[in-house]
């Protein structure tokens, strides 16, 4: 036995690369990436293969390990090159992410200590990081001391967190589902859909309140509903509003929303992965109000900070009410059961094993400050409006409401044919240009345009560049 675990130990220790190696390895990866960096301005925002990534399947998982050479050109050429380039200041199209570089130093460190951020008592740094975060983000929303709350991988997590908490805070019980109401607007994302399924939720009846011209909850509407369903016996319990929606950056009214859940009994969810971090700018504050008064929020920082995917957040005005949730009892956790100082991430979350996010938070926020955040969220408001301003300048364009935060949505007119299909014909045709990435929507049943400006790389050059592709294109499909 003791020959084999010295064999078996021998083939082990190249998972433990000496410093040579770690040396050669890193100075690759890291030459690599910096030739990204330097060039993303120039790389293309979107880019169609036919193979779409194929070769990456070429070479398959075997027993024995390749040159990082080969695999650093598989990568390139397989996952940086198609499809979408997320770190690109031309994607201008869904709501973009971020990845900013200190960010990723932060992600390093973390994969390297490998520090365990679910227990307080395995990782107590790491927990507190994370919970200063948190409370840092509730500081910033206007929540009270009482607020707690979890960073997610994602809205959708996040969501799934704060409307489980809902349903529980409720005294929601099974036979109840089928008579308890859930209030929301045909504009909310679907996976605020999804976690109200996966909350086991979906025999609840779900009203859509209508929106106004803004694509915004008609609050006159909502309540006269929720009285409406209480003098018919139904069961009113969760309210769900969007601060900045994905298809038109609108905001609901939140103050007058809030009001009305109050009044009422109900718990009030505020999906604000794309816009809950606008709060930081000084004249965004106003649009947002009433977002403070929501019982649980959902902010993104792979969104509103430019953190890389995987960096969401829920906050919970009551964090007992998370505990209540989430908590859990395991026998052989007893002893770090027995050592809890602070809430552990495991009791107010699904998750028992996470990855330490708040490294790739907090590196970058201490390393420069919150003054860059500020002003690259007030640059991204400020671009979508003079996009909004340029674009209905030139003959043909329509436009949709004036943006509440960084969404825009236009469309072409032609003087004949179809604008459906015109439509769908530019955005394809811009799409395969490459140099930027614009997507669409449907609303009121039209093809529409959308320009979603949250990129921290998108500056005045792409709005600039994106209306010059957009008349050259247009141009070129009305030639034919």
């Amino acid at each position: 036995m003791i020959e084999r675990i010295k064999f078996l130990q021998n083939i082990a220790l190249q998972l433990e690369p000496s410093s040579e190696t770690r040396a050669a390895l890193l100075e690759k990866i890291v030459r690599y990436a910096d030739e990204f960096i330097e060039n993303i301005y120039t790389i293309p925002a979107y880019v169609s293969t036919e193979d779409k990534g194929r070769g990456i399947l070429d070479s398959p998982i075997t027993e024995n390990g390749a040159e990082i050479d080969s695999l650093i050109d598989l990568i390139q050429h397989n996952i940086d090159r198609p499809g979408l380039n997320p770190a690109s200041g031309g994607h201008l199209g869904y709501i973009p992410g971020g990845g900013i570089y200190f960010s990723a130093l932060g992600d390093y460190l973390a994969a390297i200590f490998n520090r365990y951020a679910g227990i307080y008592f395995a990782g107590p740094g790491a927990v507190r990081m994370e919970h200063m975060l948190l409370d840092w983000m509730s500081e910033i929303v206007g929540f009270p001391k009482t607020a707690g709350g979890n960073l997610t991988s994602g809205g959708s997590i996040a969501n799934l967190i704060g409307i489980v908490a809902a349903r529980d805070a409720q005294n929601l019980k099974a036979k109840d589902f089928d008579r308890s109401v859930i209030y929301l607007t045909a504009q909310v994302h679907h996976s605020v859909d999804k976690a109200i399924r996966i909350a086991g939720l979906k025999e609840c009846i779900l009203r859509y309140i209508p929106m106004d011209s803004n694509y915004r909850m008609d609050a006159t509407l909502l309540e006269r509903q929720i009285i409406a369903d209480k003098k018919s016996g139904f069961n009113p319990f969760l309210i769900i509003a969007s601060a900045g929606t994905t298809d038109t950056g609108s905001v609901d009214p939140l103050s007058a929303i809030a009001q009305i859940s109050k009044q009422n009994n109900l718990w009030l969810h505020v999906d604000g992965a794309y816009g809950a971090f606008f709060v930081l700018c000084k004249d965004e504050k106003k649009i947002l109000r009433g977002m403070e008064e929501a019982d649980s929020l959902v902010m993104d920082p792979h969104k509103g900070l430019f953190l890389p995917y995987g960096s969401g957040a829920v906050l919970v005005r009551d964090k007992k009410k998370l505990f209540d949730s989430f908590r859990y009892q395991a026998n052989y956790m007893q002893d770090a059961l027995k050592a809890q100082d602070e809430l552990s991430p495991a009791d107010i979350s699904p998750e028992l094993t996470k990855h330490f996010r708040g490294l790739r938070l907090w590196l970058p926020l201490k390393l420069v400050g919150v003054a860059p955040f500020r002003a690259a969220l007030e640059e991204k408001l400020l671009l979508a409006r003079y996009f909004y301003d340029e674009i209905k300048k030139i003959e043909g364009f329509e436009v949709g409401p004036f943006p509440d935060l960084s969404v825009v949505t236009y469309r072409y007119v032609p003087k004949k044919g179809d604008a459906e299909k015109f439509n769908e014909m530019l955005v394809k045709e811009v799409q395969k240009d490459g140099r930027v990435f614009l997507s669409s929507t449907m609303l009121d049943g039209k093809f529409t345009l959308r320009l979603a400006v949250l990129s921290f790389r998108t500056h005045l050059d792409t709005i600039n560049l994106t209306i010059q592709i957009l008349k050259e294109k247009i141009h070129i499909l009305q030639s034919h």
